[in-house]
């Protein structure tokens, strides 16, 4: 015979366990918080051993500090007022307290904690001691661990730069008894690329200056990480002046300073969004003093940049072209066609014919110095042909008068 009492007393007990529930909600601000949520929260204290952490509403959780001891100088990297976001171990049904792990490995081996790592997703610390034909093996809280070698970044660099460092992981796999145990630093970093791509979004806009790092050079242009999103600097945004190579200019790995000109958004196909940077959008533009610096009449020494069938444009300065038409090429000739007198790269002296600078138009001549050379020695010879004559009339005249003379 069943006894009613003990279904009331089981009723009493569920509605205690839901009123409990609830309190935790309202006291939190969120449901109840479980062995494996990832959260995030400030430090409000710094104890001996342990950092306590406010994790929203009331709630209070604790994280050893070992795990910011830098291991080559002892200092903690943790402060008060910090945020960090690490991973429940514990609810408090073991210890009595919130228990928070960023990163396991650290501060002594706990049993069974890879086997938790594994459970809830946490990071693990471990050292990268040698490469072999697949990947790398990598010691993790005194046991043997391997990564392969897809596995060990976003864009695989060369072995030697990871053999001997201390490295964060995943567990992707381990095997009963902990044997066989395969990890990922990928996963971190696509994750914390995601996070850092999410903060870079907010602040993205045209127009925007942004400061990023140069990750790789194509022919067309530089690819430029802003912090977990890509951008791209055409060839022609390097700067005002022409570029051939962007790595005349560029490096992987330098901070730049750049503008956002323009953002294609994700297409139907899933693409990606991209983003067009510029360098050049962030100098002054050297057509505002193009009329100061190559006033009409100055002759300067430029370079031959482009050829086209009408003339020949000729680098000034950085981003300041001129035209020499194939009529002001040759003084003697007929010019068809500007390679007939010079070729791209060749320096030659130009005069400033005209300067427009409203229509980024400066005309020049490689002509002028020569008509001018050749109209002074044409009126130098003029004068002394005059000079001459005068003298030969001087002298006729001389001998007539003369020859008038009575004779003595």
């Amino acid at each position: 015979m069943v006894d009613p009492t003990d279904d009331e007393s089981s009723k009493d007990d569920e509605d205690f366990a839901a009123l409990l529930a609830e309190s935790e909600v309202a006291a939190t601000g969120s449901e109840r918080i479980k062995p494996g949520d990832l959260v995030r929260g400030r430090v409000v204290a710094l104890g001996t051993d342990t950092a306590f952490v406010a994790i929203g509403g009331k709630s209070e959780a604790v994280i050893n500090l070992a795990e910011f001891r830098d291991p080559d100088t002892g200092e903690i990297h943790l402060a008060v007022g910090d945020e960090i976001e690490a991973t429940v171990t514990d609810d408090g049904s073991q210890s009595g307290s919130i228990v928070l792990k960023h990163t396991l490995g650290r501060g002594g081996h706990v049993p069974g904690e890879l086997e938790q790592a594994l459970e809830h997703g946490i990071a693990v610390e471990g050292l990268v001691t040698g490469q072999n034909k697949g990947g790398f093996d990598v010691q993790i809280a005194g046991r043997q661990a391997f990564c392969p070698l897809s596995y060990i970044d976003l864009h695989r660099g060369e072995p030697e730069q990871y053999v001997g460092q201390r490295l964060r992981f995943r567990i992707r796999k381990m095997d009963a008894g902990g044997r066989n145990i395969v990890v990922s630093r990928r996963d971190l970093i696509e994750e914390e690329v995601a996070v850092r791509a999410a903060s870079t979004w907010e602040r993205l806009h045209v127009g925007a200056v942004m400061q990023g790092t140069v990750t790789a050079l194509r022919e067309f242009g530089a690819f430029v990480d802003l912090g977990g999103v890509e951008g791209l600097i055409h060839i022609s945004e390097i700067g005002y002046g022409r570029v051939d190579d962007p790595g005349e200019v560029l490096e992987v790995g330098q901070t730049v300073e750049t503008q956002v000109i323009r953002i294609d958004p994700e297409t139907e196909e899933g693409g990606r969004a991209r983003v067009a940077l510029s360098l050049r959008a962030l100098e002054p533009d050297p057509w505002t003093t193009a009329g100061e610096r190559f006033p009409v009449g100055t002759n300067v020494r430029g370079k031959v940049r482009r050829l086209e069938r009408f003339g020949a444009f000729v680098e000034l300065a950085p981003g300041v072209d001129g035209l020499v038409h194939v009529s002001r090429m040759a003084l003697d000739r007929h010019v068809a066609h500007p390679k007939q007198v010079v070729a791209i790269g060749d320096e030659v002296e130009v005069s400033v014919i005209s300067v427009e600078a409203e229509n980024r138009r400066i005309s020049l001549s490689m002509v002028e110095t020569a008509r001018h050379e050749r109209e002074a020695q044409e009126r130098e010879a003029m004068e002394i042909a005059q000079s001459t004559e005068q003298k030969s009339f001087g002298t006729l005249g001389d001998l007539l008068a003369k020859s008038k003379r009575p004779k003595k």
